[in-house]
């Protein structure tokens, strides 16, 4: 299996960041694919996920839930968020340890790929919510598309995930993942 890098990791959380600067200040409140959040809420559930991961990997205590971090800056909150994870999966022997979640132990190398393609595919939802070109990491989505294709054959997709939804073969590695984690993509060239 194809691994990836915190320094892949970063450029993921960069491009995710760049593309939320693009967001205007009416778009906050655009619904998004994925149905129950909007723009706001899909970027608060990015640096909820951010904090919960960078403290999972750091063993300290979870984050409050139903707290909002974002206030006034979505993107400084996402930006700040994105450094604590960044930091937390930079510490020495992070990868090769194991970790406890919800659903089972997974090592910091697999919980970087889960954090991964979280991020790739709710990057994918912000920018088909505020129409803005996805500019994410076509290497990563492809690499992140796999990893979720053998995390998910062995794990139960309900609460998770939608079934997967139909997409051309010879659609970008981004939009394949988008569909195969639930979310209707409209075919090539269309918004």
């Amino acid at each position: 299996m194809t691994t990836v890098s915190v320094e892949d990791l970063a450029r993921a959380c960069t491009s995710v960041g760049d593309l939320l600067a693009e967001v205007r200040p009416e778009q906050w409140k655009e619904p998004t694919p994925c149905t129950e959040w909007n723009v706001r809420e899909v970027v608060a559930h990015l640096v909820d996920m951010d904090l919960v991961f960078a403290a999972m990997i750091e063993g300290g205590p979870m984050p409050e839930r139903g707290v909002d971090r974002l206030g006034d800056d979505p993107v400084g909150a996402y930006r700040s968020s994105s450094a604590s994870l960044l930091a937390a999966f930079s510490a020495p022997g992070v990868l090769g340890r194991s970790y406890r979640g919800p659903l089972a132990s997974a090592t910091g190398a697999e919980r970087l790929q889960i954090r991964l393609y979280d991020l790739l595919a709710h990057g994918w939802d912000l920018a088909q919510a505020v129409r803005i070109p996805a500019r994410l990491p076509e290497d990563l989505a492809e690499r992140a598309l796999a990893f979720a294709r053998a995390q998910l054959s062995t794990q139960p997709r309900a609460g998770r995930f939608a079934e997967p939804c139909p997409v051309e073969d010879t659609a970008p590695a981004l939009d394949r993942l988008a569909a195969f984690l639930g979310r209707p993509v409209p075919p090539h060239g269309e918004p």
